[in-house]
């Protein structure tokens, strides 16, 4: 080994006693040296504030903790009874009524509120353990109901996008949307009987709105909202019934998640209010409080089966979750955990039981009590703001 110092000589300030040596370690024999150490780098708060960066795993808690923890702690929403209505009858055009925290309040303290949620939990009920081909009672509302929405895929082919430079919003859309509103009166006289002709000007805005927005092309829980209210008035009309509620999920609900797509796709309709990265999903809420309770006491799927490839592609055709997780991984990018961490986190959840009774206080929370999205809603004669 070649020779080599251990102290530190400086010819301009040599070494008082009043100063201990520093020792340090010596980096060619490891020896002990009075070399001071190098200075410690600075904090951040020293020189500047840290860079802007995503970590790796980004931790999949929004903002809002005190909002997190209401959800937890908030009662599971419970299946209810749709009151039909009967004769006389007085239909009328809904408008909007929601325009501050105030207003969801009373919303949700009312009748019409807590029968709504009601009824996408019994919705939810309806499919619990049970996968979309099992066979079940279709009704020839439902078997219509598919039709029209079959009618609906179709104008997409017969409609291609348009040639443009933006990346959302493909105007192709609005010719698509403009044929829904002038049709959609005679869409909704197909299931419509006779005596129930009448209750179009009540029911058809709640349709039209369901498929996004045309002026700005975009889709959200709101649309999606809507679609439900709009099944929640054939209920209220007394057009499907409980003994329809597993079809009205299982066949009319996933033809309308296929259409959804399709115009995704097809049209790249902006997520409307979307939560980014902390979302749940950038379009859909309902698909995965359903999916959920159909993988209920499955033998084999657990929540954290999702990561597995197999079986998001030989299942994600008879359950509802599996396909939303399938279509997220399919459009995104990257890692699962850094693009859909609560997703992922979700996955974390021991059984199907908790994560359906927590996405369902979820969507109560995010999506029911949101000004911004339920400022949207309709209220009418069907479902009435008291």
């Amino acid at each position: 080994m070649e020779p080599h110092d251990h102290e530190q000589r400086s010819p301009k300030s040599p070494q008082t006693s009043s100063q201990p040596p520093t020792t340090g370690t010596c980096c060619k024999c490891g020896g002990p040296t009075t070399f001071a150490p190098p200075p410690p780098s600075p904090s951040w708060s020293e020189i500047s504030p840290p860079p802007t960066y995503r970590p790796i795993r980004a931790p999949a808690v929004p903002p809002d903790t005190h909002s997190q923890r209401a959800i937890i702690l908030a009662p599971v929403p419970q299946a209810q009874k749709v009151p039909v209505v009967s004769p006389p009858y007085c239909f009328q055009t809904p408008s909007k009524k929601i325009h501050s925290p105030d207003d969801i309040r009373h919303f949700h303290d009312s009748d019409s509120g807590n029968n709504f949620l009601g009824f996408v939990a019994a919705l939810s009920e309806s499919i619990r353990g049970r996968k979309i081909s099992d066979p079940c009672h279709q009704s020839e509302t439902v078997n219509t109901i598919v039709s029209i929405l079959d009618s609906l895929i179709q104008w997409v082919e017969e409609i291609p996008p348009v040639q443009q430079a933006a990346r959302y919003g493909n105007t192709a859309y609005r010719t698509w949307h403009s044929r829904l509103v002038e049709s959609s009166e005679s869409l909704m006289l197909r299931f419509l009987p006779d005596h129930l002709h009448s209750a179009t000007i009540e029911i058809a805005p709640y349709f039209t709105d369901s498929f996004g927005n045309s002026s700005r092309i975009d889709y959200g829980t709101g649309h999606e909202t809507n679609f439900a209210a709009w099944l929640y008035c054939l209920a209220r009309l007394g057009l499907i019934n409980e003994e329809d509620y597993q079809a009205v999920v299982t066949r009319i609900f996933v033809k309308y998640l296929e259409l959804m797509r399709k115009l995704q796709l097809v049209y790249s309709l902006e997520p409307a209010g979307s939560h980014g990265v902390w979302g749940l999903d950038d379009y859909h809420f309902l698909p995965f409080i359903f999916g959920a309770s159909q993988l209920i006491d499955h033998k084999y799927m657990k929540p954290k089966s999702i990561h597995n490839e197999d079986i998001l592609d030989n299942f994600s055709n008879e359950y509802l979750y599996l396909a939303c997780i399938a279509f997220v991984k399919k459009v995104k990018k990257g890692l699962f955990a850094e693009h859909s961490p609560m997703l992922d986190d979700i996955s974390g959840v021991p059984n199907w039981n908790k994560v359906n009774t927590g996405l369902l206080k979820m969507y109560k929370a995010e999506v029911l009590e949101k000004v911004p999205i339920m400022q949207h809603f309709l209220f009418g004669w069907l479902i009435k703001w008291e």
